[in-house]
């Protein structure tokens, strides 16, 4: 009880007081833009209405996805960006569990298990922890899907990806990543798990490792996504 008078929670977005642990002041929380239904079967891009079971976006229609969609908590924006970059960059290891639990309700039904998108053995080495295998514990935790932070790993260290179009970061990151064992994850519905999606060129190389792996099915499950209008 002191220490929660001394050091009372505080917003993620804002870092004023709050409550309760893991919870967005008023005017955080109002500003953050939640996807889930209706969207495209495709990719889970958000539709303004309801479009009818089944339906696509225009560039899932052009080139179908390899992976069974992206689900973002929310949209990326400044609220949901100061939480991923304290995450990652400021070390608040305590908002892995704040992304996971606005997360947990787009958890595939089918999920069988959670992987985080690998970081290079250099990258790790440097920043002392991947921001993704913490949020994928937090999930394993919430929702009791195993996770498993060592099947999926990343084999070449990649210049980052910040600044860059699409076709450059498809290009950087191909065969970047590897399943040491199929046997973790062949025939399994698999969540990957990031903290943002940008522009997919990543997670695409993820996925396409797992599937020649084995994988029955791989869905994207991230904290936030960078919509097309942003």
């Amino acid at each position: 009880m002191l220490v929660r008078l001394v050091l009372p929670p505080r917003c993620p977005g804002c870092g004023v007081p709050v409550e309760d642990d893991h919870r967005f002041c008023a005017s955080c929380w109002s500003s953050l833009h939640f996807l889930g239904p209706p969207w495209c079967a495709g990719c889970n891009a958000p539709f303004e209405f309801d479009r009818g079971e089944g339906a696509l976006c225009a560039p899932c229609l052009k080139a179908p996805p390899v992976h069974a969609g992206v689900r973002a908590a929310v949209a990326y924006g400044p609220v949901a960006r100061t939480l991923a970059l304290r995450l990652k960059y400021g070390r608040r290891m305590g908002f892995a569990v704040t992304a996971a639990r606005s997360m947990a309700r787009l958890m595939p039904t089918d999920a069988e298990l959670l992987l985080p998108v690998p970081l290079h053995r250099w990258r790790l080495w440097s920043r002392g922890f991947n921001q993704a295998w913490l949020i994928a514990r937090a999930l394993s935790d919430h929702t009791g899907v195993p996770a498993n932070g060592e099947a999926l790993v990343r084999t070449r260290h990649t210049a980052p990806l910040r600044g860059i179009g699409g076709s450059r970061r498809a290009r950087a990151v191909r065969n970047a990543f590897a399943v040491p064992g199929r046997a973790a994850v062949e025939g399994r519905a698999i969540v990957l798990v990031d903290d943002v999606h940008t522009s997919g060129a990543t997670a695409d190389a993820c996925v396409r490792a797992l599937l020649a792996a084995g994988a029955a099915s791989v869905t994207v499950l991230c904290w936030a996504r960078v919509l097309p209008d942003d």
